[in-house]
């Protein structure tokens, strides 16, 4: 197993919350991961569509699994979402993350979610700052 792929696995067996909402890796590298899930009925908000929260979650998770696969130790300092399209549930959403710029300091990503027809449903950018503390698996 590779550095990326231990690294991401032990934050995985670590992250309750991202087990709850029932996330996938798919794939992940220094600098990119692509998550998936499904969303549930317990998910939606008042208007019966996936709650923005969601897609959120899903896309931190993601910038988390990237930004951390390197080696370095990266935590989120600004993230936004821009949403697009609904999502329902019973759908398969996926979160892929690239690396746009990286310094010795910080790290911007982007993050486009898609639903199961390849349908960006939104669209997430996040910095993240790089601690100089190195994952010691």
């Amino acid at each position: 197993m590779d550095k990326a792929a231990h690294i991401v696995r032990h934050m995985m067996e670590n992250d309750a919350f991202s087990q709850w909402l029932g996330i996938e890796v798919v794939a992940n590298s220094a600098g990119s991961a692509v998550l998936k899930m499904t969303v549930r009925e317990e998910m939606t908000n008042g208007f019966g569509i996936a709650h923005g929260g969601i897609t959120y979650s899903l896309a931190d998770s993601a910038l988390a699994f990237a930004s951390n696969g390197g080696g370095r130790q990266s935590l989120s300092i600004e993230t936004s979402i821009h949403h697009i399209a609904k999502v329902e549930t019973g759908e398969t959403i996926t979160a892929t993350a690239s690396l746009i710029s990286e310094t010795n300091k910080t790290g911007i990503y982007q993050i486009d979610i898609t639903n199961s027809s390849g349908q960006r449903v939104a669209w997430f950018k996040g910095t993240v700052y790089r601690t100089s503390k190195e994952w010691n698996l």
